[in-house]
């Protein structure tokens, strides 16, 4: 079930799917202030406004899948753009991108998405975001996988494997850094 700021985001990403010509710029932009003002609204960045930050990708990637289109570039960039928020407001990135990437995958099994492409998607805007704030894209990238891994796992066997299939057949992610992911030895070696 999703929480109150997740319905709301829901809600949101709903309006703006119905309302836009540009339907993945628009789920980013709202997804990104969504979380800013979330997060400003707490008036305290610790680790529960990152999770407040999930509960705003929960119900934003909820949204993005009920409105049918394009789950993969949307999630992507709800997920991204989640990050790129939490970094704004001097947050955690490394715990939002664990978190948000957990909250794609509750959305998304709220809603009976695929959630072996959301959580694909949620690693990939991981990548993306940690490209456009500066910060290591391996590192992300493994908290994500690790996070969509984990939250895939709650919903039931069946959805965790058919996430880490998922995972390892997508040829845009770093196999590497999945494999060590889904070993449970989330800290690759470096040297290959």
């Amino acid at each position: 079930m999703l929480s109150e700021i997740g319905e709301k985001a829901k809600s949101s990403i709903t309006g703006v799917i119905s309302g836009s010509a540009d339907i993945v710029a628009s789920v980013r932009d709202n997804t990104k202030q969504l979380v800013v003002d979330t997060i400003k609204g707490a008036g305290d960045v610790t680790s529960a406004s990152v999770q407040t930050a999930a509960d705003v990708v929960s119900g934003a990637v909820a949204g993005v899948v009920q409105g049918g289109k394009s789950v993969s570039d949307g999630s992507a960039e709800v997920v991204g753009s989640s990050i790129q928020a939490v970094s704004e407001v001097g947050g955690d990135v490394e715990a939002a991108a664990t978190e948000v990437s957990k909250g794609a995958i509750k959305g998304a099994a709220e809603v009976g998405g695929d959630l072996g492409e959301v959580g694909v998607s949620a690693v990939l805007g991981s990548i993306n975001a940690a490209d456009k704030i500066g910060t290591d894209s391996g590192t992300l990238a493994t908290k994500s996988a690790v996070g969509v891994i984990n939250a895939a796992d709650s919903v039931g066997s069946e959805a965790g494997s058919a996430v880490r299939k998922a995972l390892l057949n997508a040829a845009a992610l770093p196999r590497q850094i999945i494999e060590a992911a889904i070993s449970g030895n989330p800290e690759p070696d470096k040297q290959g």
